[in-house]
């Protein structure tokens, strides 16, 4: 499971004595043992694909954070900032490319908005941003 290979990467770090590297998975297992615990209230299990999901939110974060110390030209923080980006990234799957969506999109029976990005959410969580599925869709 993929939270259990955060957790070893974690270790590493510890071991390492990398606290930028360290922290930032500390950051991400605490947004995991949440997401479990509100899964647990209604069920639910946590997939791999909702600790995908919390992965992209997070990097998103750190993105957005960088650029604010970019403005404010801090480059001791910028590269901090872009270690953790790197070590978040590793475990996000490669996104599908717009070809790829497509593809999927044609072998679908049903091609109306609401069947394909059920279909996408449902199977390719994490692997595909739902607003290039959108865009491929209107395409078509």
């Amino acid at each position: 499971m993929l939270e259990n290979e955060i957790k070893a990467s974690r270790i590493e770090a510890m071991k390492n004595k990398d606290k930028v590297v360290s922290g930032v998975f500390s950051v991400v297992l605490n947004k995991i043992m949440l997401a479990t615990i509100d899964k647990r209230e209604k069920g639910e299990t946590l997939a791999d694909a909702d600790v995908v999901n919390i992965l992209v939110k997070t990097e998103k974060e750190l993105y957005e954070e960088r650029d604010g110390f970019v403005k404010a030209a801090r480059p001791e923080k910028v590269e901090e900032l872009d270690r953790q980006i790197a070590a978040v990234k590793k475990f996000i799957p490669a996104m599908m490319s717009e070809d790829e969506i497509r593809q999927v999109i044609e072998g679908l029976p049903d091609k109306s908005i609401g069947a394909v990005m059920r279909h996408f959410k449902a199977n390719y969580a994490g692997k595909c941003d739902m607003k290039k599925v959108g865009e491929v869709l209107k395409k078509l």
